[in-house]
């Protein structure tokens, strides 16, 4: 009997949310968009070609198309993933914990494709994983689950035979309505907000999760 565990990247595997912000600021503000921290927050869950279509609405720009700005903002993470990102705690160990005992190992993100190797490899723990699924292989992104489903299906695993862990509501609510169980290790300014009560779980860091805690998850 074959069971999965199914991470998303962005937050929960590397710290680079931050680098997102960075990024998605230098490139919309030099096409003259005013970004602001409060309406930045609205985008961080969303995929990238969902943002620049937010900022876009809110403040048009001429002289450069949706697909260059959005390339942009790509490429610029890109650098700064490979300058300034790390991994967050118990990745490794995680992961390890969870091939010692025959798991299935997959990524569910909405990043685009380009960034994927780059952040494994960065880690060093793209060995690890047996299936990736992107927004870019999907029509919608989170919270559509979509993007669980694909990796699912790679796998070959029952939704009811896997867990996934996520850091953002919405990436919560997708494995949810992937009828996965999905664990949340929110960001520590988060952590106690009601709105992940829709988990199965909640950490407050992934080292934290053991043999008892999956257990719970697959019984």
């Amino acid at each position: 009997m074959t069971y999965a565990v199914i991470f998303d990247m962005d937050g929960l595997l590397v710290e680079s949310e931050p680098l997102w912000k960075e990024a998605e600021r230098q490139v919309f503000s030099s096409v003259g968009v005013q970004v602001t921290d409060s309406l930045a927050e609205q985008t961080a869950a969303m995929t990238t070609r969902a943002v620049t279509e937010f900022w876009f609405s809110r403040n048009p720009w001429v002289g450069k198309s949706l697909d260059e700005v959005e390339d942009a903002v790509v490429d610029r993470v890109e650098v700064l993933v490979r300058e300034r990102g790390y991994e967050l705690d118990g990745v490794t160990s995680l992961l390890e914990f969870l091939k010692e005992r025959g798991f299935k190992i997959g990524l569910s993100t909405n990043s685009p494709y380009q960034l994927i190797p780059v952040i494994l490899n960065k880690l060093g723990i793209a060995h690890h994983f047996d299936a990736i699924s992107s927004a870019d292989d999907v029509e919608q992104g989170k919270p559509a689950p979509d993007v669980y489903l694909s990796t699912l299906k790679k796998l070959d695993v029952e939704a009811r035979r896997c867990v996934a862990f996520e850091d953002s509501h919405s990436g919560i609510v997708a494995a949810k309505r992937a009828n996965i169980k999905a664990v949340a290790v929110p960001h520590p300014d988060e952590y106690h907000n009601e709105k992940f009560t829709v988990a199965d779980l909640k950490l407050k860091s992934l080292s934290d999760f053991n043999d008892e805690h999956l257990m719970q998850l697959l019984r």
